[in-house]
């Protein structure tokens, strides 16, 4: 790491490792000393571990009994290298500088006639010295923010019974927050409207009738597209953040702490303040907007690009649709109301030709998942009130092929950057898959390669109506994608090489794609070194970041389903056993669909059997849902 990378509230803890002799200084440039290495670390099995080392190329290290230091799973270790030891690499920590979990949520309860602070999740006590008099004051129920440094109370969210406590709950656990400090709002706010004239070296394509096509209730419009049929041209432009956050300001270093947009069922909480995300960087319909564009010749008779180019451009988007607008159209139920529109619908029909043909090569060597997303509406308390099933339609194809070609081709501009990777799936994770699927009756036919084994097994899954669900337990199955600053290709997609670059509104990796592919047109390898310094560090954090936000979606709606199931004790309903493994478990395929149950009874259960379950107990604080199975629902 260069000297001018380290922060002021940094320079202690660089000290302190130099002291340590962890690192090296030489030329303004800190390194870790060849005997130590930091890591995060992973599973721990009968006192052992693997650590996950930090850095390009580098080897996990085995952590032996005895050698794990009090550090646990996730935890930010610095490790020392046993060296001249025979057999698989290996450490011992020495010190551990960060805990996995970082923060806690700890509620009061009544135990023994005593109020009690005890963990959330577990309902261990929490280390937080309180004098009984502190506790006293408290209601049964309230609910605290708790700092695991240090072992103290942050913030009081509110009270378990409040369902309005649940976002609060799910956010603190890792410290997420709404609000914008005031220095980041007035960033974002000094920006003026796009003046055109002000870019003259930007490429004009308002003449280009681009269109937006979003969820209905979006606001954030990242990608708008437009086909030039008669060179059979796709353009896809996308919103230019790069221009507006510039790096290691307060505006980029917000960007990167959150890195991702989380989407709750009632509002989203942005990566970017809201002038930004939802107004200035918005590719919004007819406003003149800096994009960052993707140029692409596509050859159709072997659908091949046969050339692309990036640049920054500033368009003028002449419509904004929702999915359901262009799925209309597609069946002939929507016709043009203008000129403007009659243009789009022309190059829009001839332009699903394409991508249909595109996505029916893609899928010979990749994957199509058909895992059921839930949709869930709330009322203005917060509680549930119903569920759908997100669907993929004609119009989500579309622009799902557009959006991965310009991905693809993005990740072709560079060797070291960020990529998007995905890792097959290991032997041990496939056997198990294989066990379970014989286990309902599957014929499992051990093919040439995973992609012909798995696509008999999704032909046979759709012969018994089984599609979303064996799909989901193949998707368990697979390595996790995540970034990283070197491409071991796309295992899912059966790309060669992938990244994320459509998405910088909400997304903090493409917005480094993006200053990165800039740096490489303009030749500056100064700025380019610059972007990709730290750049192992930066794929790992924005990783973590990405599951951060994936289990805050998914808690909420865990707590919503438990309060809306408090509401339905010893009521039946129909739904589907999911796991028999270990736990069963089951999810509800009734009025309301994808809440998760913990199965009680265990009488002759066969996975994805129909059942009738009866719902037992709930427990709010854990968002955990007890039932039984009644009786077996004839098929």
């Amino acid at each position: 790491m260069s000297e001018q990378d380290i922060k002021d509230d940094e320079k202690s803890f660089v000290e302190n490792f130099l002291a340590k002799k962890y690192l090296t200084y030489k030329n303004n440039i800190y390194k870790f000393n060849s005997k130590y290495r930091a890591g995060t670390l992973g599973l721990v099995q009968n006192g052992t571990a693997y650590l996950n080392v930090i850095g390009e190329l580098m080897r996990d290290l085995f952590i032996g009994e005895g050698d794990l230091h009090n550090a646990k799973e996730g935890d930010l270790v610095i490790a020392q290298r046993i060296l001249g030891k025979r057999g698989t690499p290996s450490a011992k920590i020495v010190e551990v500088v960060g805990r996995a979990i970082s923060y806690s949520i700890g509620y009061i309860i009544k135990k023994d006639s005593l109020n009690s602070l005890v963990d959330l999740k577990t309902e261990f006590p929490v280390g937080v010295e309180l004098t009984r008099e502190e506790l006293d004051k408290y209601q049964v129920g309230d609910v605290f923010k708790i700092n695991n440094q240090t072992n103290t109370i942050m913030e009081k969210l509110g009270n378990i019974d409040d369902p309005l406590v649940d976002e609060k709950i799910v956010l603190a656990q890792f410290n997420k927050h709404d609000e914008f400090d005031e220095e980041v709002l007035k960033i974002a706010s000094s920006f003026k409207e796009v003046d055109a004239s002000k870019y003259p070296n930007r490429k004009d394509l308002r003449d280009l009738a681009f269109c937006t096509i979003d969820p209905v209730t979006a606001k954030d419009f990242d990608d708008a597209i437009y086909w030039d049929d008669e060179n059979t041209t796709l353009y896809v432009a996308i919103a230019d953040v790069s221009e507006y956050v510039k790096p290691f300001g307060a505006l980029d270093n917000e960007a990167m702490y959150r890195s991702f947009s989380i989407y709750l069922p009632h509002r989203s909480i942005p990566m970017l303040p809201r002038q930004l995300s939802e107004t200035l960087c918005s590719l919004q319909p007819h406003k003149n907007r800096l994009s960052y564009v993707f140029e692409i010749k596509l050859d159709l008779d072997t659908l091949e690009v046969s050339k692309s180019k990036v640049y920054e451009a500033i368009i003028h988007s002449d419509r904004r649709f929702n999915y359901e607008e262009i799925d209309d159209f597609f069946e002939d139920r929507l016709t043009a109301k203008n000129d403007e529109e009659k243009e789009i619908f022309k190059y829009l029909k001839k332009l699903k030709v394409i991508t249909d043909k595109l996505k029916e090569k893609r899928l010979k060597v990749g994957y199509d998942f058909r895992s059921t997303e839930i949709e869930m509406t709330l009322d203005e308390n917060s509680n549930l009130v119903s569920t759908s099933q997100a669907k993929e339609t004609p119009s989500h194809s579309l622009i799902e092929d557009c959006m991965l070609l310009a991905n693809k081709e993005a990740a072709s501009q560079f060797d070291r950057g960020i990529f998007r990777i995905h890792e097959p799936p290991s032997q041990a994770k496939l056997q198990v898959l294989y066990q379970e699927l014989a286990g309902i009756g599957m014929f499992i036919d051990i093919k040439n390669s995973i992609k012909e084994t798995i696509s008999n097994i999704q032909k046979q899954a759709k012969e018994m109506g089984l599609e979303a669900e064996v799909d989901t337990l193949i998707i368990r199955s697979q390595m996790q994608a995540r970034y990283a600053p070197l491409n071991s290709g796309h295992f899912g997609l059966g790309f060669e090489a992938y990244t994320h670059f459509t998405s910088p509104i909400r997304r903090y990796s493409d917005l480094i794609v993006h200053r990165l592919l800039k740096a490489i047109n303009r030749g500056d390898k100064e700025e380019g070194s610059y972007v990709l310094r730290n750049i192992e560090a930066l794929a790992m954090t924005i990783s973590e970041k990405e599951r951060e936000a994936s289990t805050i979606e998914m808690d909420f709606m865990a707590r919503k389903f438990a309060r809306w199931a408090n509401k339905n004790i010893n009521k039946e309903f129909k739904a589907r056993i999911t796991a028999t493994e270990t736990e069963i478990k089951a999810e509800l395929h009734d009025e309301i669909q994808g809440a998760r149950l913990n199965i009680t009874s265990t009488d002759d259960i066969v996975l994805f059997e129909d059942v009738i379950i009866r719902i037992d107990k709930v427990d709010i604080p854990r968002a955990k849902i007890f039932a039984s199975v009644v009786k077996k629902v004839d098929n």
